[in-house]
C-alpha cells in the first residue's frame, strides 16, 4: 500500500475532534487511508444499497449499532445522518466518527448546517509525486497515466481506467449535484474544458462552443469543481497598481482525466500534443496544491498576469511571503525562461535572484537570474 502524506494529519486531528470529514474525488484513496489509519473502528460503506436504505429510513436505529462511532464511507448518500451524528457526539464525548465523501458541495452544505465547529475537514487528492516516487519515468508518462492509486495498485491501463471513471462519475456524482438532462452534452462540455487547460476562462466563449447558455456553463463548472474534476486558479492582485487580468485559469485535478477527455491514447502522443506545455503546467501547479492539501493546509497558489500579457505561471503565497514560479516543459536549460521573472520582480519589490523556473529536465541549478528546478525536485522550492 502506498503511504499517504495526509495520514499524519488525520491521525493527529482525530485526537482533538470527535468528527473527521475526509473529502476528495472518487478513487483517490480515501477508504484505504481511513481504514489503515483507524483499523480498530467499525467500517460501513453507504454505497451498499441495503445498508444505505437502513440508514435512510431508520437513521437513529442505524447509528445505535455504533455507539462509540464508526467510519462512514460516502456519507453524502445519506445526508440526514449528519443531524443524528451531531446529537450523538454532543451526548457522548467519547464517540468518534470518520466521514468520507466524494461530493465536496453536498458535504460542506450539510456540515455548515449541523457539524460546524465539531468536525475537522480534510481533502485527499490523487497521488502526489512525493507519494508516487516515479523514479526514472519521464513526465510525459505521468501526465498520461495520471495519479489515481488504482492505476498503480492494479497495474491498469489509463485507456481502460479513465473512460469508465468518467462515465461512473457522471452517472453518480453529477446526478447527485444537479439534474442534467443531456449527459452527452455535459461530457462534451467537460472535454471543451480540457482543451482550455492553462487558459484564461472565457465563460461566454466556452458556453457558445458547448451550445449552452452562460448560466448553464457557470452551473456546470461549479459541478465539475465540487466533484474534484477541475479547479479555477485565481489571479493574484495584492500590492499591484497595474491593470491585471481578473479571470481565473482552468486546470484539472488529474492530468490522466484530462488526457482521456482529450483523446490521448498513449504517452508518446503527449510529447507532440499541442497542449503539452499546458499539461506540464497543470502537473506542476497541482503538485503545489497537493503539497498543502495533504498537510491539511488551505493555501492555494495563484497566477499573475497583466493586460500586456506578461505573466507568472504560479505564485506560492505564505502570509506576506510570495514565491514566484515559472513553469516550462522544455528539457534544456534556457536563460529566456527567466524573462517574465525579471519583469515581475521589480514590480513586486523582490531581489534579482529570487524566483524559480520548474522545467522538464533533470538538473537543478542556482544562477544569478534565479534557480532552475527539475520537475523531480519540487521539494527544493520552499513553501
Amino acid at each position: 500500500m502506498i503511504t499517504r502524506t495526509l495520514t499524519i494529519k488525520i491521525v493527529a486531528l482525530a485526537q482533538k475532534f470527535q468528527v473527521i470529514t475526509l473529502t476528495g474525488p472518487r478513487q483517490s484513496g480515501k477508504t484505504t487511508l481511513v481504514r489503515a489509519a483507524f483499523p480498530a473502528m467499525p467500517y460501513v460503506s453507504l454505497e451498499e444499497p441495503d445498508i444505505r436504505q437502513i440508514a435512510l429510513t431508520d437513521p437513529r436505529g442505524f447509528l445505535a449499532n455504533y455507539p462509540a462511532g464508526a467510519i462512514l464511507d460516502e456519507i453524502q448518500n445519506t445526508p440526514d445522518l449528519f443531524s443524528y451524528i451531531q446529537r450523538l457526539v454532543d451526548e457522548n464525548r467519547q464517540a468518534q466518527f470518520i466521514l468520507t465523501g466524494s461530493s465536496n458541495f453536498l458535504l460542506m452544505e450539510r456540515i455548515s448546517q449541523t457539524l460546524a465547529g465539531r468536525t475537522a475537514v480534510l481533502h485527499l487528492l490523487p497521488l502526489s509525486l512525493a507519494e508516487l516516487a516515479p523514479g526514472a519515468e519521464p513526465y510525459e508518462d505521468l501526465i498520461f497515466k495520471g495519479r489515481y492509486p488504482r492505476i498503480y495498485d492494479r497495474d491498469l491501463a489509463p485507456t481502460d481506467f479513465y473512460p469508465s471513471y468518467i462515465q461512473t462519475y457522471v452517472e453518480r456524482d453529477v446526478r447527485l449535484l444537479k439534474n442534467i438532462g443531456d449527459v452527452n452534452a455535459f461530457i462534451q462540455f467537460t472535454r471543451l474544458c480540457a482543451g482550455r487547460i492553462g487558459q484564461l476562462l472565457n465563460l461566454a466563449g466556452l458556453a457558445s462552443d458547448a451550445g449552452v447558455s452562460p448560466n448553464t456553463a457557470r452551473a456546470w463548472l461549479s459541478v465539475l469543481e465540487s466533484s474534484y474534476i477541475l479547479y479555477r486558479l485565481q489571479p493574484y492582485h495584492r500590492n499591484f497598481n497595474k491593470r491585471l487580468v481578473k479571470a481565473p485559469k482552468l486546470y484539472f485535478y488529474d492530468t490522466g482525466v484530462a488526457c482521456s477527455l482529450l483523446g490521448v491514447r498513449d504517452a508518446s502522443q503527449v510529447t507532440l500534443h499541442y497542449l503539452k506545455g499546458a499539461l506540464f503546467e497543470n502537473l506542476i501547479i497541482t503538485e503545489f496544491i497537493k503539497r498543502n492539501v495533504h498537510r491539511g493546509e488551505v493555501r492555494p497558489p495563484y497566477f499573475w498576469q497583466d493586460n500586456h500579457g506578461k505573466e507568472i505561471d504560479c505564485l506560492l503565497v505564505n502570509g506576506e511571503k510570495v514565491t514566484p514560479v515559472e513553469i516550462k516543459s522544455g528539457k534544456t536549460l534556457s536563460i529566456s525562461y527567466f524573462d517574465n521573472l525579471k519583469y515581475w520582480r521589480p514590480l513586486a519589490g523582490l531581489p534579482e535572484e529570487q524566483g524559480y523556473v520548474v522545467y522538464g529536465g533533470e538538473q537543478s541549478l542556482q544562477t544569478s537570474a534565479g534557480a532552475y528546478v527539475s520537475w523531480r525536485h519540487l521539494d527544493h522550492i520552499p513553501d
